[in-house]
């Protein structure tokens, strides 16, 4: 009777190659630098509006710094929560970020009475991008030239006469805030996008909106809808004939200004971060990028992680003392 045992021994020596291929091959994509496969940034807010037009310009440039396609995901709704809490219960290895802004990682923990993550403690500070204001515009059938027209019109009116659109944080606080310092009450519309609430201004569904200056100013210069103040501090070069909140009314303390920053989950390891800190500062300092976006005063800062993580927890405190003081309660 023959012997199975020579057979036995070339099938025990067939799998031990096998399995020592397969080490191999694991082991070499362990040992591959960061990043060896495309990187996933969510935009929680809609296509076109100022976080995807940002995120896309800084996702391009970080892909040529990294040599790996950054791909970017639109995840809208509910200002900006679905998409941060997605990027929240990724994986922490590098290849699923955020494009936050003030509404997901500083205003959301005071607008929400409870957000499906930590706002505080969920997300590892890559990088921030940089600011840019607001333009509080309204229909051109509107009978007002000027802010303090709009107010006068508030007040001779019934309560709430004055309806405004808002689909993100920082459109729905700013307007509520200056109507809170005006002494005045609006209507709030809510709406999934900003391009959609545009749509709605010019045809005259709403009357107000305050919005980042990548969807007013075009329509602005266009004439399909009239400025009447930026809420930054200072005149935006992008269109200085615009009075600031403060001037047009006679204030002194309002400021509301849109910033966009990236993220990663809590947990994704020190390097990684290092890396991408690295291209999103260089994606800032780049000259193309800087003058794709000065027209609409969209103001570049690269800086450090440690950076960006003491900037969130101001804002938060700021953004939690507007919502306060304009009375917006949580939902």
């Amino acid at each position: 009777m023959r012997s199975n045992a020579p057979r036995l021994a070339r099938r025990f020596q067939n799998s031990l190659i096998l399995l020592s291929a397969a080490l191999l091959c694991t082991t070499t994509a362990l040992a591959q630098p960061y990043p060896n496969k495309p990187i996933k940034a969510i935009v929680p807010f809609a296509a076109g509006s100022a976080t995807d037009q940002i995120g896309r310009a800084f996702a391009a440039k970080m892909t040529e710094t990294l040599g790996q396609t950054i791909v970017v995901e639109n995840k809208a709704g509910v200002n900006g929560m679905l998409g941060a809490d997605a990027v929240a219960k990724a994986a922490p290895d590098g290849y699923t970020i955020l494009i936050g802004t003030n509404s997901t990682n500083a205003a959301l923990k005071s607008l929400m009475k409870k957000l499906p993550y930590d706002q505080d403690t969920a997300f590892a500070p890559l990088g921030y991008l940089g600011s840019v204001p607001l333009i509080i515009a309204i229909n051109n059938d509107v009978p007002a030239k000027t802010l303090r027209d709009l107010v006068t019109l508030a007040k001779a009116n019934k309560s709430g006469h004055v309806t405004f659109a808002s689909a993100s944080t920082s459109q729905l606080v700013s307007a509520e805030v200056m109507a809170s310092m005006a002494g005045i009450q609006m209507t709030n519309v809510p709406y999934k996008s900003g391009p959609a609430a545009m749509t709605d201004l010019i045809g005259g569904q709403v009357m107000m909106f305050s919005a980042d200056f990548a969807v007013t100013l075009p329509q602005v210069k266009a004439g399909k809808i009239r400025g009447l103040a930026v809420t930054s501090t200072k005149r935006s070069a992008a269109i200085p004939e615009l009075p600031t909140v403060n001037e047009a009314l006679g204030l002194k303390d309002y400021e509301l200004i849109a910033y966009f920053a990236m993220y990663a989950p809590a947990g994704t390891p020190p390097d990684i971060i290092a890396k991408l800190n690295n291209a999103i500062n260089a994606a800032a300092q780049s000259n193309d990028l800087q003058e794709k976006f000065a027209a609409i005063g969209f103001a570049v800062e690269p800086g450090t992680p440690e950076t960006l993580a003491q900037r969130g927890r101001k804002e938060t405190a700021k953004w939690a003392k507007a919502i306060h003081d304009a009375k917006i309660e949580p939902q």
